[in-house]
């Protein structure tokens, strides 16, 4: 038995040395080498990442082909940005292309997922996709390609965690007729180019449901949120269909796809993320609307936010939500008293527990700085709350009674303004211009 074994041994030592002599043979290599290149080029297609060929010429994308295209915030912004737009045609093989900003080189492509709605008679073809592996603090570059066929470039910079960055901040854009909007937007953001996020503070347009509304609001963003990310605020009038009655916002979820917040009902309704040195929270505030097609949204919201706050560990924390945290009085309703909204009641006490710096509210369609709040007063210490203003041209001049609370108000009647936020690790600046550019407010922050 042993000498059989030892033969064996024998016998696979020459049969070893064979092959070994085949493989350096030239004639044989080749071959082999071609044979483990198709084998790999037919595994790589088959990824969602593809490198794609950096000499390669396209054709520009028709009219149409890539309507409301947008940047969203995600879960990890400095890794990650998700795409979407829509098209008024089902395309062929819809992709989004990345480099590196003025580069060449070292491209990118990522399949879009396709998905279709119909909402007030409109029909969409919307495509999204989820931009990962990306590298912090980076300047990118993206197009969306079909094809041999693409769009122009767009810009896009990842986050990068404690460093500066500055935010551009839209009250409500609720219009009758939405070129006023479009103009005060696109002044803002010729004036603040280098902004990394771009929100929008609920009421975005004046019907939820109504889509020729939706088309004039994207018109106004037109390459302002296809080159700064997104952060969209749900506002009461998201919530209502052609008829004026309260409706899910459907249009609102359709659009926009916001960071998971982990609920089964309310998924994105609310949402949470991390940009730079600030945490921030988005809330809905539309209890009242929605409380016939679920009831528990507020307490479902309240638990997260606690949860939420308590595990940030940001030196910043600013929270973004519709409607606003006072009652105004009213001018001829000697029976609305000045106070606290519902919305200020619930979330106040946790604002407070939870050291959040700045509070940012809209829906009155004024401008209130209030200053430091703390148990429902005046004081030196709790959040800032702030009250956004308006950026459309539904407006209430001469409506709302100044509030004991209220330390700055924009000039009147008002007429459209925006705001913007600047955040480092150690220092937040918050400052209110008119629709002309003209400053009216300034709030800064210092860490000890």
């Amino acid at each position: 038995m042993a000498e059989e074994r030892d033969m064996d041994k024998v016998g696979q030592n020459n049969f070893l040395k064979k092959i070994a002599r085949h493989l350096c043979n030239w004639r044989t290599v080749i071959p082999l080498v071609i044979v483990l290149l198709g084998i790999g080029l037919y595994f790589l297609p088959q990824t969602r990442l593809h490198r794609a060929a950096s000499n390669q010429l396209y054709a520009i994308l028709q009219d149409g082909q890539v309507q409301n295209l947008r940047q969203m915030v995600t879960e990890d912004n400095s890794t990650q940005r998700r795409i979407m737009w829509q098209s008024a045609s089902p395309m062929e093989a819809p992709q989004v292309m990345v480099r590196l900003a003025g580069s060449e080189e070292g491209e990118l492509r990522y399949d879009a997922v396709q998905d279709f709605w119909a909402d007030d008679g409109s029909e969409n073809y919307q495509y999204t996709v989820l931009l990962d592996n990306l590298h912090p603090g980076t300047e990118y570059e993206y197009a969306i390609i079909d094809k041999d066929r693409r769009s122009d470039w767009h810009r896009l910079k990842t986050d990068s965690a404690g460093q500066p960055f500055k935010m551009l901040i839209f009250p409500d854009s609720q219009s009758a007729d939405y070129s006023g909007w479009q103009k005060l937007a696109q002044a803002a953001w010729e004036r603040n180019q280098g902004a990394e996020l771009v929100v929008n503070m609920g009421d975005l347009v004046d019907n939820g449901e109504d889509s020729s509304q939706w088309r004039a609001w994207f018109r106004g963003l037109d390459n302002i949120i296809s080159q700064s990310a997104f952060v969209p605020v749900m506002g009461n009038h998201e919530c209502y269909d052609k008829n004026w009655q309260m409706r899910l916002p459907a249009a609102y979820l359709g659009y926009f796809q916001t960071p998971a917040n982990g609920s089964s009902k309310y998924d994105r309704y609310y949402y949470s993320f991390d940009y730079g040195a600030v945490h921030f929270v988005v809330l809905c505030t539309s209890d009242y609307e929605l409380e016939a097609f679920q009831q528990d949204l507020l307490a479902e919201q309240l638990a997260w936010l606690r949860q939420d706050l308590s595990s940030s560990d940001k030196p910043w924390k600013v929270v973004l939500m519709h409607r606003d945290v006072l009652q105004y009085r009213i001018h001829n309703r000697p029976e609305r008293l000045e106070g606290f909204s519902e919305e200020g009641v619930a979330f106040m006490p946790v604002f407070e527990e939870f050291n959040v710096d700045v509070v940012l509210t809209a829906h009155l369609h004024t401008y209130r700085n209030r200053g430091h709040l703390f148990q429902r007063d005046s004081a030196d210490k709790g959040p800032v709350y702030i009250l956004t203003g308006v950026a459309g041209d539904v407006r209430y001049p001469n409506l709302w009674i100044d509030h004991a609370l209220d330390r700055v108000t924009a000039p009147q009647p008002e007429n459209g303004n925006y705001l913007t936020m600047e955040a480092a690790a150690d220092t937040l600046d918050i400052r209110c211009y008119l629709a002309d550019g003209t400053q009216i407010d300034e709030i800064k922050f210092s860490l000890p």
